[in-house]
């Protein structure tokens, strides 16, 4: 399973982020997570059937100086489990610093290991001048542009309350040396159950883009917890070969109490 860490940032990435209908994507102010928050998810992977589990990645933030500035220092750790080690065995770590002044990225390090196959890219930005410096050279960016870790941060801040249903939320976000314009499809509140309970939750389809491990357009679904936290519940989607869920199943240290829950499962 070689996309345990990619598949949940890439998810929370682009199922989470929601600009507000006038946002310019600066400026906004963290009320959502705060220093030491940690959280898990575990990835589930069906082929034949029947689920199992195929490797889990954490989060964690901590606030940090980055260059002179306060800065959330995030990361993301991800790995397969030892069966499927046997088959892909996954190494993955992916960081931002984010500006806590702007919630705009100043650093991007992803560091992955997939079956043998190593990828190193260390990304700085310069909001500015509407740059990123990275491994390979220096790319032109959109103003305000995030990365896909930050993307999920600077989402979580994000009043939901100012979307329609149906309503297409468009982003810009740079990743692997290129820009996407992505958007999401707001589908309104829900109730879900995942592995680790039964929640109160905001309901999205992000536009994807065909690759090696998704299908194109709009077959994802994704579940935030309705709440101030704003965490990723659960994703399901087809991959390449069967299909992925994603469950979020352990936090520390959230800002607030996790209100959307309504029983442990």
């Amino acid at each position: 399973m070689k996309a345990t860490i990619r598949v949940v940032l890439l998810l929370m990435g682009l199922c989470s982020f929601q600009p507000g209908p006038n946002d310019n994507f600066s400026g906004i102010r963290n009320t959502a997570f705060q220093d030491g928050e940690s959280v898990t998810f575990k990835v589930f992977y069906n082929t034949l059937g029947m689920y199992i589990g195929a490797g889990e990645a954490t989060f964690t933030t901590s606030l940090e100086r980055f260059n002179g500035k306060v800065a959330y220092h995030c990361i993301g750790d991800g790995k397969s489990y030892p069966f499927f080690d046997n088959f892909f065995k996954v190494r993955d770590r992916y960081e931002t610093y984010i500006d806590t002044s702007t919630m705009l990225p100043l650093k991007f390090i992803r560091n992955v290991n997939e079956g043998g196959y190593k990828i190193y890219n260390n990304v700085t930005f310069n909001q500015a001048a509407n740059t990123a410096i990275t491994t390979n050279g220096v790319f032109k960016t959109p103003g305000n542009v995030q990365d896909v870790v930050s993307a999920i941060y600077y989402a979580r801040n994000i009043n939901f309350d100012n979307y329609k249903i149906n309503d297409k939320i468009p982003f810009d976000m740079f990743l692997d040396d290129q820009v996407y314009h992505l958007y999401i499809r707001y589908l309104g509140k829900d109730k879900v159950k995942t592995r680790y309970g039964k929640f109160n939750a905001i309901k999205f389809k992000p536009l994807l883009i065909k690759g090696t491990v998704f299908e194109g357009g709009e077959k994802m679904t994704a579940w935030v917890s309705d709440d101030p936290n704003h965490l990723l519940l659960r994703v399901e989607s087809p991959i390449s070969v069967g299909n992925v869920k994603i469950d979020m199943f352990g936090y520390h240290n959230l800002r607030y109490p996790l209100t959307s829950l309504i029983e442990v499962r």
